[in-house]
Formats: C-alpha cells, structure tokens, sequence
C-alpha cells in the first residue's frame, strides 16, 4: 500500500498531510489512511492540521475508481466528514490552493479554515460535471455555507476563488500561500488553550442536525438507495 497521507505529531499539535503527487483523490484509500492518522490524533490528545500537497487541498473524489467501489468510497468519505466536524479536539485545515467537491466538504469540516491568497478554485461542483450531491454532502453544505451561497453553490456547481469563498462560508481566513501552513498551526496552538471537554461537548450540540443528517446520507449509501 502506497503512502498517500502521512502523520507529525509536534507540541501537542498533529499535522496530517494528503500528498498522491498528483491532485490528491479522495480514493478509499486515500480516505482511510486520513482517517487513521485521526484515530492517531485522537490517541495523542493532539489538536489536527488537516494539509494537502501544495496548490491543492483534494480535487475530490477519485472518479477513475470502478462503479462497484463508488459506495464505499462514498461512505469513507461521509464517514471522515462525521469525524472532523465531531472530532474531540479542534481540528484546523490548512487549504493550500484548490478544494474542488470532496475536497471542498473537508475543507467545510474543519473547525478553523485557513485559504490560500491567489487564482485558486474552491467549490462544489458536482452538478457541473453530472453528479447529483449526495445527501451527507447536503447537510455539510447546509450547516456550513453561508444561506444564499449554500444554494447557490450546491444547484449551480459555481466555483469561487479564495476571497469569495471565504465570503461564503468555505475559509475563515485567506493568507499568502506561503504563510497558510504556518498560520493553519498558529491557530491550532491557540485553539489547544481551551477547555477540550467542553469544546467537545458544545460541537456535538452545535452540529447535532447536521450530524445525523450526515448520518442518514451514510445509511442511505449503505443501503444501495438510487438517490444517495
């Protein structure tokens, strides 16, 4: 198995970075060492950066995988989202330039979001290119975006550059591209000062709709609805 993300656990805070060398697909197994190196986090006690390769955070999904494995891929992906916006610890993504479908909802999924400055693409454009939006997708987008971008966004496929995104709900915070990691980790020192249990405690009650709503898209992938 290939190493497409990989874990640095450094002053209590753990970086994960994605990196296929490529445009960082979400395949199943990208998603599942992404979901490891959480699991590590959560052991360590450690606030997350979430990273990508340089110029990309996740183009999404990865569409070369065959029809029968779309399912799972699916509900990996559901399943990463449901962890991040309920992860025990804060959880800080740092966009280094593009999040396109997937990798938007990741970016939605974090806790503090920090964009890159720049001609980047961020958006979800499944519609654009024929795929109609899962429901887990729908509830993200819904607790996250902004109310006249969130439907904008979701029916029409548009896609933003930084400064607009973070107008509609993608990014909290738009630097220079070479200052996102370092100002993703700032952030996420600052963000270990509070009190983690109430932290934790206050993220399930904030994000309980859109928690089971996530949780009802996972149920209907599973259960082979048409419509997922």
């Amino acid at each position: 198995m290939s190493t497409l993300a990989t874990y640095d656990l450094a002053e209590g805070v753990a970086t994960i970075t994605m990196d296929d060398g490529k445009v960082n697909a979400l395949s199943a197994e990208m998603v599942g060492q992404v979901a490891a190196h959480f699991d590590q986090a959560e052991a360590d006690e450690a606030v997350v950066v979430l990273t990508g390769r340089k110029r990309t955070l996740s183009a999404g999904f990865d569409l070369r995988t065959e029809p029968e494995g779309w399912p799972a891929m699916l509900a990996a992906g559901a399943r990463l989202a449901e962890r991040m916006l309920s992860f025990p610890r804060p959880v800080v993504v740092a966009c280094n330039g593009n999040a396109i479908a997937m990798g938007a909802f990741l970016l939605l999924s974090g806790d503090y979001r920090v964009g890159a400055g720049g001609d980047f693409k961020i958006g979800l454009n499944e519609v654009a290119i024929g795929l109609t939006l899962p429901f887990f997708a729908i509830a993200i987008a819904q607790h996250r975006l902004t109310r006249p971008y969130y439907d904008r966004c979701a029916v029409t496929g548009v896609i933003l550059g930084p400064d607009e995104a973070q107008r509609a709900g993608f990014l909290d915070e738009v630097v220079e591209p070479d200052d996102v990691l370092t100002t993703a980790r700032a952030a996420a020192t600052q963000l270990a000062g509070v009190n983690m249990a109430a932290h934790a405690a206050t993220k399930l009650r904030v994000r309980e709709q859109a928690l089971a709503g996530i949780r009802d898209g996972i149920a209907r992938i599973e259960a082979g609805a048409s419509e997922v």
